[in-house]
């Protein structure tokens, strides 16, 4: 895992550089309260997939122009946008080791500055004169919006099934990697097969990286992981490992696990009690298995592609998705 990791930082390091410039040149003409709380939700720690994953599908594509870092920064604009206003919905604390935004600025402050950079996304993206790449993004923003309304309605079902909870994160997460991989494609004039080729690419690693994350929020060591784990369970969020779980429980724990699912106040034996049965009935065995089957062919997605650099990177970030520890 270490040695992919810097193989792949080794390998973006320039392009890393170019986007960080990026993402703070197009916060400075703006009031000082916005560049702050931005600054301070994309600065501490975002691991810019979504931009370079765009980078990287332009230039799979051929791409020789200069605008390609200036439009990758809207997919990490709109990645804040969703964090500083879901860690308001979901009371949140604790973001990437720090204390949330919204506790720091208000929820006002918080909120507009969200809307900020959705509306700065819009403005980069109609520079480019293409309307299939304002479609993506618009579409994006409306899907990830969907999905957090379903899991918001969905709090605290014990019904909620595997065909609907990969819904569920399709729209939250997968939507906008995959339009960053098909916008980077359209930007570079790719034929309509490698767009779809690169948007499929987009939705699968998509699918693994929040499948991997229900994973984390169960397994994961909280302080390298920047947050609490459990969080989910405190917030009434039933992810792949639970759902699974649920479905091959005998009615006994079935009973019991649905009792700690809705209690409101659960305690942090009530986690380890549903951590203990998640495992009993190999609700992580079969998340991780089934975010194997995510990258696995989201790398297949690929095979239209040459052999060169930049695709082995791509396949290189598809088994870091996998493989991340936070």
């Amino acid at each position: 895992m270490t040695g992919l990791k810097e193989r792949i930082l080794n390998a973006i390091s320039q392009d890393l550089a170019a986007i960080e410039k990026a993402l703070a040149e197009n916060l400075q003409p703006y009031l000082p309260l916005v560049s702050h709380v931005a600054k301070y939700i994309m600065f501490s720690g975002g691991k810019r997939l979504r931009p370079v994953l765009m980078v990287l599908s332009a230039r799979l594509c051929g791409y020789k122009g200069n605008y390609d870092k200036t439009l990758s920064v809207v997919f990490e604009y709109l990645h804040a946008a969703t964090l500083l206003h879901d860690d308001l919905v979901d009371g949140a604390e604790v973001r990437r080791g720090n204390p949330v935004a919204h506790s720091i600025w208000g929820n006002p402050a918080t909120v507009l500055v969200g809307d900020f950079l959705l509306a700065r996304s819009i403005a980069i993206t109609a520079k480019t004169d293409q309307i299939a790449i304002i479609n993506i993004l618009a579409h994006a923003t409306a899907e990830m919006s969907e999905g957090e309304i379903h899991q918001l309605l969905h709090r605290r079902d014990v019904a909620l099934d595997e065909g609907q909870y990969m819904e569920v994160i399709k729209r939250k997460t997968a939507c906008l990697i995959q339009a960053a991989c098909q916008s980077g494609a359209l930007l570079a004039g790719a034929p309509a097969d490698q767009v779809e080729a690169l948007a499929q690419y987009g939705h699968c690693l998509g699918s693994a990286f929040q499948l991997v994350d229900d994973l984390l929020d169960y397994t994961a060591d909280s302080n390298v992981l920047g947050k609490s784990i459990g969080t989910d369970l405190r917030e009434g969020k039933l992810t792949l490992p639970l759902i699974h779980a649920l479905n091959r429980a005998t009615k006994e724990d079935r009973h019991l696990m649905e009792t700690i699912i809705r209690d409101q106040d659960s305690r942090r034996d009530d986690f380890d009690t549903i951590l203990e049965l998640i495992n009993k009935y190999g609700g992580i065995a079969y998340t991780n298995k089934r975010a194997q089957e995510h990258t696995d062919q989201a790398k297949r997605c690929l095979g239209l592609f040459e052999p060169s650099k930049t695709r082995a990177l791509l396949e290189d970030l598809a088994d870091y998705v996998l493989t991340r520890k936070m």
